[in-house]
């Protein structure tokens, strides 16, 4: 095994992860669409090289992430897929020519379109009235919004009255005019509230408002992009037909809609957006194409988490010039110094930038950045911009060159900083350094972790530089009165605060364990070793050999749990949190009851399915208590076996694992009590 590869392919899940969580569930992304992107191009390259290295817990494997707490969660009849991306028109004629391989033709038409960067929506009719408004959440399960959609006046509650549907699902995508967006952070401006970073983040925040009337107040619109299923009636066979019936029946198509014949006609369109877009009063930042006949779009099917019928041709990233006028340095939870460009400040999509992203020092001395260049900064998908590099012409020999920190920029100012074997960043190895301290407490209470609402950074921050908080326990141990003493902190304020500390209580272990900050380990990691241990003790006690029995768990991971518990103090942290209330065990709380009922037992899937997706059968499996794999080991229990099976079988059959046809698979599953 290519040690190297298995190593960035475990950081690669973890930071995609990371972001996809912040994007899709908090809908507050670091990083834009364009370095995202680029992060799923490096991993899907490294999985293809290392195929037996590919697990089903991969990003590249699964549609989404999962959907918040605050609004109850709605399955989507038909999943919510996401779209592979093309970055040139090389791009597009290779999905054309694996459509046109797969079709056994080249002639059929398609349908191209701006792709709106704003939230994505599923829309239920039922006799023409609207029923249900769903968010795309992790693409099967989506967040129950019906409430704020209706608010949204570009939605029809009511379709045209000879519309006489049962059941009706349209997609779109609701986004905020740029007007409405400069409206609203004006306002905000005035009232001290924190602004928005672009209108996608806004249209995201005013649609998961808990209180619908916030969402009216904000001035959302939809196009509708797409027809999601039907009951009791056929569509039209043409996508650019179904288009045009949906706007006939009072939905909001896009005036730009339009079929193309040929690679060419979609090049010449995408050249005419790549000025058009700034003149559009919303974001886009692609251009969608799809084939136009649904019963090609069938046949064609689907590629793991996107449909194989359509791809999105991303925009490049908008640039800028402006002057850097130092480095400075953030500090991670592990240590990791992360570099960033200060900035003169510039306007990009009508955002005021100051900061950007210098990924590490190996970065920074490969773009020979010195302090006092005018520097080229793009702001990839409109999030979090970065330095590309500078412009040398424009240097006049007074820029100054960048020197290796040797110092933490802590209060500590520890001057131990190291690279580590096979790393390209620094590190503080202090382990009282005051910045990690901070980092660590804020992963702790995050969403993936113990999910304490209204903890944020500047809270926790107070809380440590008032002596109220210096470990994970302390916060278990705070009171009303405590937290009233601090800046800006009332008495009900105080009270959610201990309400939200004490909810925490009841989260699952996967997110305890999650939460503890073990490296390598993220949540998906974490229900892995929540089921397989089921309790903290179990898991502070398993061998490196132990661990690395577990599926999904390599050596290094392995490595990285026994050193994290080997550690006196992190034992000590867990028996803390146990005797002050925070359950170190799985719980009752399984989804269906049936958590156990395959007892992690181990799944590969092979085939073509006819009756479900198979991110529906892997999800079933899982909530039933087994565990996916891409690869036919001699660990493999069940290999579920569809139609045109591929070597998967012939493995499966040399290893004696029990083959089950779909129709068996089912009937397992059924046959729980």
């Amino acid at each position: 095994m290519n040690q190297s590869a298995h190593q960035e392919i475990i950081e690669l899940r973890d930071l995609i992860n990371f972001h996809n969580h912040r994007y899709h569930s908090l809908d507050s992304p670091l990083i834009g669409d364009a370095e995202f992107d680029q992060l799923m191009v490096r991993l899907r390259k490294l999985e293809s090289d290392h195929p037996n290295l590919i697990t089903s817990e991969s990003p590249t494997q699964r549609v989404g992430s999962k959907p918040l707490e605050s609004f109850s969660g709605i399955p989507h009849p038909v999943p919510m897929l996401s779209l592979a991306n093309a970055f040139n028109i090389d791009d597009i004629q290779a999905w054309h020519k694996r459509a046109s391989s797969s079709l056994g033709t080249s002639d059929f038409s398609m349908v191209i379109e701006p792709k709106i960067d704003g939230l994505a929506v599923a829309l239920t009719y039922e006799n023409g009235i609207l029923t249900r408004g769903a968010t795309r959440g992790d693409g099967l399960i989506g967040e129950d919004v019906t409430n704020n959609v209706r608010t949204i006046k570009s939605i029809p509650l009511v379709l045209q009255s000879n519309v006489e549907i049962p059941r009706l699902e349209v997609r779109g995508e609701i986004y905020m005019p740029k007007g409405s967006f400069e409206n609203l952070n004006a306002l905000r401006i005035k009232s001290g509230e924190q602004l928005f970073a672009n209108p996608r983040n806004a249209a995201a925040g005013s649609l998961r408002q808990l209180d619908p009337q916030i969402t009216a107040s904000r001035n959302l619109e939809i196009w509708v992009y797409q027809l999601g299923y039907t009951e009791g009636f056929t569509p039209p066979n043409s996508h650019w037909e179904i288009m045009s019936w949906l706007k006939s029946i009072g939905f909001r198509i896009n005036p730009d809609v339009q079929p193309v014949f040929s690679q060419e006609e979609i090049e010449a369109y995408y050249k005419i957006w790549l000025d058009k877009r700034f003149n559009e009063d919303y974001q886009t930042d692609g251009l969608v194409i799809k084939v136009d006949s649904t019963n090609l779009q069938s046949k064609l099917g689907t590629a793991g988490r996107e449909p194989r019928w359509a791809i999105a041709f991303k925009f490049p990233s908008e640039q800028v010039i402006t002057k850097l006028l130092d480095i400075n340095f953030s500090v991670g939870r592990t240590g990791t110094l992360n570099p960033y460009a200060v900035l003169e400040a510039v306007q990009v999509s009508g955002v005021t930038i100051r900061q950007a992203t210098l990924h590490n020092d190996d970065d920074i001395a490969r773009k020979d950045l010195r302090i006092g260049d005018y520097v080229i900064v793009e702001r990839a998908g409109d999030v979090i911009p970065k330095v590309v590099g500078p412009i040398l012409e424009r240097r006049n020999g007074t820029e100054i060159h960048y020197k290796v920190p040797y110092e933490c920029p802590c209060p500590l100012k520890t001057h131990l900083i190291v690279k580590e074997p096979d790393s390209i960043m620094h590190k503080c190895m202090n382990p009282e350094c005051p910045a990690q301290q901070i980092e660590r407490l804020k992963h702790f209470t995050s969403q993936s972790g113990m999910d304490i609402e209204g903890l944020g950074e500047k809270l926790i921050t107070s809380l440590t530089e008032n002596g109220l908080i210096n470990d994970f326990p302390d916060f278990y141990k705070l009171t009303a009165d405590q937290l009233i003493s601090l800046d800006r902190m009332g008495s009900k304020s105080a009270q959610n605060l201990i309400s939200s500390i004490q909810k925490s209580k009841f989260k699952p272990l996967s997110s305890l364990i999650c939460a503890l900050g073990i490296k390598h380990v993220g949540i998906e990691t974490a229900e892995i070793l929540s089921a397989k241990f089921k309790n903290l003790g179990n898991l502070m006690n398993a061998s490196t050999g132990e661990l690395e029995q577990v599926n999904g768990i390599g050596p290094v991971m392995a490595e990285s749990i026994r050193s994290h518990f080997e550690i006196e103090k992190n034992k000590q942290i867990v028996h803390l949190l146990a005797s002050l209330g925070v359950p170190d065990q799985e719980t009752a709380s399984e989804p269906l009851g049936t958590k156990n009922y395959l007892d992690s037992k181990s799944f590969v899937i092979t085939g073509r399915l006819e009756s479900f997706t198979r991110s529906t059968v892997e999800s079933l499996i899982k909530n039933l208590g087994g565990t996916i794999s891409s690869k036919v080991t001699s660990k493999t229990d069940f290999l579920v076996c569809g139609e045109d099976p591929g070597s998967k079988l012939d493995g499966a059959r040399s290893l004696n694992v029990k083959i089950l046809s779909e129709a068996e698979f089912i009937e397992m599953v059924n046959s729980y009590d």
